[in-house]
């Protein structure tokens, strides 16, 4: 049985008027009432048509920006300050402002993403990873609530994304290291189930196949995006064989790889390569070779793609490839 707003009033205790203006966020409502409302809708698992109501509503020019936070390091990570600063940029510049919320997992994630569109308090949203089969952009997509990803969406054709092209930046950076004549080439990677990972090792194994290299599965592992998990990763890895070079998706994976080195003398000629091309990579010893992925300018496109969306209704783009530049450096020269 459908779940209707009259249903919601009756159980709360207030007029469906008043239920309406919850949605809508009409400032005149009181805070206990908004929470009894707001109570009474999760627990009846009620969704607004998010349509109808942005039509009675004047805009926010709020945009929600979900952040994850596999580790509690996340804000650490140069690459979501970067993305942040983009975003923030293309906003400021068009008079919006940016409501970020960091999720510790998919059920999380949902649960604010409910949380903002119920309250009302955004226009859209930007996502900044995409899984396999996400829930949270079926959920965006079945409240007709405006979004972008910064990743590429697959399964739906009028999606609105942001990405490089991470296939052929990992193909590069592999093919790289196989011109300086390595040949076991460990793969670190982050976790299997955002498409960002599947992209960067699927441009690895075709550039292994390319150069008639056989893929090792036991030379790749998943890890959190932080020097620690990078760290652990590549442990595993020389635990079993011995690799010449290793890519990793993410340079503080790659510092990971560079604290085993350090600590143990006998590792020696292994070349290491990151993405993201974070300040520390040319500073350290020996410098990192990294791939520049233009943090700055995904997040700007998104935030445009997305305002566009809002401001116009139609859009001749649904999507942006932000360019990618090899940075070569000590470590892998």
């Amino acid at each position: 049985m459908n779940v209707t707003m009259k249903d919601v009033a009756i159980k709360a205790n207030v007029s469906t008027s008043t239920v309406s203006r919850v949605i809508s966020g009409n400032k005149k409502i009181s805070d206990d009432t908004r929470k009894k409302v707001f109570k009474v809708m999760v627990e009846l698992n009620y969704h607004p048509n998010i349509s109808a109501r942005n039509l009675a509503r004047s805009k926010t020019r709020n945009l929600g920006l979900i952040l994850p936070s596999a580790t509690k390091e996340f804000l650490h990570n140069p690459f979501f300050i970067k993305v942040i600063a983009g975003i923030s940029k293309f906003a400021k510049e068009n008079n919006y402002y940016i409501m970020y919320s960091n999720t510790e997992n998919e059920d999380d994630e949902m649960d604010t993403l409910n949380h903002f569109i119920r309250a009302g308090v955004v226009d859209g949203i930007i996502l900044t990873t995409v899984r396999l089969n996400d829930k949270s952009i079926e959920l965006l997509r079945s409240l007709d609530m405006p979004y972008v990803t910064i990743g590429r969406q697959r399964e739906y054709n009028d999606s609105l994304w942001v990405d490089n092209d991470n296939v052929n930046a990992m193909y590069n950076l592999t093919e790289h290291l196989i011109k300086k004549g390595k040949k076991n080439i460990a793969f670190i990677g982050g976790d299997i189930k955002y498409n960002v990972t599947n992209d960067r090792l699927n441009g690895y194994k075709k550039a292994l196949n390319d150069n008639n290299i056989i893929f090792n599965k036991s030379i790749v592992e998943e890890a959190e995006y932080s020097e620690k998990s990078g760290y652990d990763a590549f442990k595993r890895i020389i635990s079993k064989f011995e690799v010449d070079a290793v890519v990793t998706t993410d340079d503080v994976l790659a510092f990971g790889v560079y604290k085993v080195i350090e600590e143990i003398n006998s590792i020696k000629n292994i070349a290491v390569a990151g993405f993201n091309n974070t300040p520390l990579s040319e500073y350290r010893k020996p410098t990192l070779t990294s791939v520049d992925i233009l943090e700055e300018e995904l997040g700007y496109n998104a935030a445009r793609l997305l305002i566009e969306k809002l401001e116009n209704g139609n859009y001749e783009n649904t999507n942006y490839i932000v360019n990618t530049k090899l940075i070569v450096r000590e470590s892998t020269l």
